[in-house]
């Protein structure tokens, strides 16, 4: 693999990275889990990078839910930092720490990989429950604290679990209310942006951008609006998950079904993803 050359430092990646998020147009993330598929988004001219935690988890075989070892997950980021010219951001779920001291630990290593953003969730994995808005925030800050300190203004994207996991807000309206809370806290704790996950409904979305005044993420899954409708209300950034992964799985899927009723050979000899087309990708000189 040749290495990318790239005149920016870290800290010029991740201020890149912050204007993008200001730029007034959807930052789109077809978050990736290697380095050919954010090889192949910097060949298409993508402006930034994100993986996504569980396709990360998958493709090693692994469930997600901090189920891969925080070791490998360094080994994969330095990896995909090295292959690109370009801002890298990781999911780092909730940060595979137990305790404050080991997510101090944790950030440090991660900055040290490269990496200028992250995503960092709000739900305790011992209990699959939502942690407190003041716990979180603590979280935040000290986070905030570490990038500081290294020089490092890593962006921070606070993410709610609300829609995920919020048994107690039993109506749209009460999770809605959660969500705008723990916005306007990880707000103020120095998160860079919000991300409500599996937040859809459209007059939710934009009351959420409207009312918080900082950027917001929606991940694409089924009943969220129409990628220039989001663009149209301010969503600052729309992510992927594992979805780039599934819609990959899917295209194997079909040709294998077809490969075992001995049809399906001009899906493979009419490819234009050629071997020279895979092999420009890792060896590409920026």
């Amino acid at each position: 693999m040749t290495q990318p050359v790239s005149n920016l430092t870290q800290q010029e990646k991740a201020k890149q990275f912050h204007k993008l998020h200001h730029s007034g147009r959807l930052l789109i993330l077809p978050n990736i889990w290697d380095c050919l598929g954010a090889n192949l988004l910097e060949s298409l001219h993508y402006s930034a990078i994100a993986t996504a935690s569980a396709s990360v988890a998958f493709v090693n075989g692994y469930d997600d839910g901090q189920n891969i070892s925080f070791d490998t997950v360094l080994e994969i980021l330095k990896k995909i930092v090295n292959s690109v010219s370009i801002p890298v951001s990781a999911d780092i779920e909730s940060g595979f720490a137990e305790s404050d001291p080991q997510l101090k630990e944790n950030i440090k290593q991660i900055l040290a990989t490269g990496i200028i953003g992250i995503n960092i969730e709000d739900t305790d994995k011992k209990t699959n429950s939502i942690l407190s808005t003041e716990v979180q925030c603590e979280k935040i800050k000290l986070i905030k604290k570490v990038s500081g300190e290294i020089g490092v203004p890593l962006f921070i994207n606070a993410r709610a679990d609300v829609y995920l996991r919020g048994k107690e807000f039993d109506t749209p309206e009460a999770k809605f209310e959660e969500a705008l809370k723990r916005g306007r806290a990880y707000k103020a704790a120095g998160a860079d942006c919000f991300y409500p996950i599996a937040m859809t409904r459209q007059e939710d979305i934009k009351r959420i951008v409207e009312q918080l005044q900082m950027p917001v993420n929606v991940l694409t899954i089924p009943g969220i609006p129409e990628l220039t409708a989001l663009n149209e209300i301010g969503v600052a950034r729309v992510s992927l998950g594992p979805s780039f992964l599934k819609i990959a799985l899917k295209a194997m899927k079909n040709l294998a079904l077809k490969l075992k009723n001995l049809e399906g050979l001009s899906d493979i000899t009419q490819n234009e993803i050629t071997s020279a087309y895979v092999k420009d990708l890792v060896n590409r000189h920026y």
